[in-house]
């Protein structure tokens, strides 16, 4: 499985093993295969049965149905697959919709790791406020120092109300080579004071950050490490996805922020009369 959905050219975020298997219990994801060793994902959501198809749609029309059959709906259908196979499913009885809350946000590298211009202005100011008022050390997350991490999360967890994605986190974090996962640390008087890690996508293109956790109250910090991760990223990586913003509005504000230079979009796709 790694290896086929590390090949998919589109680079959506969720179409990783590590992101699956991470949310498997999320999610109640199940693996199959179709004719041809296409792989199939279905799942569940807010009581809802869905089915995902990395490699694109069948060609076969009475399985495709038998799909939908068996699910309520389609999501993450990339977009090259939507478009090519919009008529084929409208005939067929089927609504492709955008969606919108699951487009992955992409940025060039370049911008992240150089936050030149005006318009990352505001973002410079925050990374320069965290330089001049902490003394700090960064260096790439290995073995060595995964403990420190592990600290970061479990204070990130202390100072929230919920336990947001605490558990696929650290899960993350024990699998992290196991699941070829990639991270950088930050600490603060010699404290662990925030990480980030992610994986490639897009075929080596992009760089999908997965969890990026911050633990105390240091003014600037996500937007340091932010920039100092991508300033040490290869060069063969020219832009980085940091996912999507599940209709937050305030997440999708900080997004924005970042100047995305666009999305990887998906689409949902549902029987017309549903």
């Amino acid at each position: 499985m790694h290896a086929a959905l590390s090949h998919l050219r589109e680079g959506i975020s969720e179409f990783t093993f590590a992101n699956l298997y991470l949310f498997r219990k999320t999610y109640s994801y199940h693996v199959s295969r179709l004719p041809g060793d296409d792989i199939l994902l279905s799942g569940t959501k807010n009581g809802k049965r869905f089915f995902a198809l990395p490699g694109g749609l069948p060609e076969n029309d009475a399985l495709l149905n038998d799909l939908f059959s068996a699910h309520d709906y389609l999501k993450g259908l990339p977009e090259p697959h939507a478009e090519a196979n919009r008529a084929r499913l409208e005939g067929m009885g089927f609504r492709v919709d955008e969606d919108r809350d699951n487009f992955d946000y992409l940025y060039m590298k370049s911008d992240l790791a150089q936050l030149s211009g005006r318009k990352f202005h505001k973002k410079r100011n925050l990374v320069n406020a965290f330089i001049n008022n902490y003394d700090y050390s960064e260096c790439p997350l290995t073995p060595e120092n995964l403990s420190d991490a592990f600290h970061v999360l479990d204070q990130w967890k202390a100072e929230r109300d919920d336990p947001g994605d605490y558990d696929a986190a650290r899960e993350a974090l024990m699998l992290m080579d196991k699941l070829d996962l990639t991270g950088y640390l930050v600490s603060v008087d010699g404290t662990p004071a925030a990480y980030t890690l992610g994986e490639p996508v897009a075929r080596g293109l992009s760089f999908a950050v997965h969890f990026e956790k911050a633990a105390g109250d240091y003014k600037g910090i996500y937007q340091f490490i932010n920039r100092a991760f991508a300033s040490v990223l290869p060069s063969h990586y020219q832009f980085i996805n940091r996912e999507q913003d599940l209709g937050d509005e305030g997440l999708r504000q900080a997004k924005m922020t970042y100047r995305p230079c666009g999305f990887v979009r998906k689409y949902r796709v549902v029987r017309s009369d549903g």
